[in-house]
């Protein structure tokens, strides 16, 4: 079977292909979904070559799962619960390295906490500036917290999505969620007070 033949199949077939013993019909599938598995690592994972480890662990559990994933719902959102949980084990697995302190913080991360602390709505002029300043508060966060702000705030996903993903409650979502921002802005205060220490 020629390669445009297999992208013009649809999932279903691939999947029904793949698990008859068809190994090859998976790559369609990789080809498609790899963008979307790579845009969601990069969140969780800085260095390229983590994300590129997260992305091929995502297809390896995928690929071994195969069998579990029932037609009920879109393949989609069977490989994105398998990649949110395996940030999360990223996550998890690397904490320990991820420690960074705000006294690091750069002039123009500076200056933009200054303006934000000043007048909050004057503060988008630089967003670069507040993307690093977000991804240093979402380091120093627990793992939940980050997981937990990273869906809803970043990705802006429902609860319910939320608890689809992550195999939660909707009310342990919930919980989670305010006990994270409430992490998020004391994590802001504390770097606020320490820079005019």
């Amino acid at each position: 079977m020629a390669d445009s033949e297999a992208m013009e199949q649809t999932e279903a077939e691939l999947i029904a292909a793949v698990l008859d013993g068809d190994t090859a019909r998976f790559e369609p599938l990789v080809v498609k979904y790899q963008p979307r598995v790579f845009a969601t690592a990069r969140r969780y994972a800085r260095r390229e070559s983590e994300v590129e480890d997260i992305v091929q662990e995502v297809f390896i559990k995928a690929f071994q799962r195969l069998a579990s994933f029932r037609s009920d719902a879109p393949f989609e959102h069977w490989l994105m619960r398998i990649a949110v949980r395996t940030c999360y084990d990223f996550l998890r697995a690397h904490q320990r390295n991820r420690e960074s302190s705000f006294s690091e913080l750069t002039t123009d991360e500076t200056d933009w906490l200054d303006r934000y602390a000043a007048e909050p709505s004057s503060a988008g002029e630089d967003e670069d500036a507040a993307r690093r300043l977000i991804e240093r508060v979402l380091e120093q966060l627990p793992l939940e917290a980050r997981l937990v702000i990273t869906l809803l705030e970043i990705e802006e996903r429902s609860i319910k999505e939320i608890a689809e993903l992550t195999g939660w409650s909707i009310p342990v979502v919930k919980i989670r969620a305010f006990r994270a921002r409430a992490a998020m802005r004391k994590c802001l205060a504390r770097t606020t007070v320490k820079k005019y220490l």
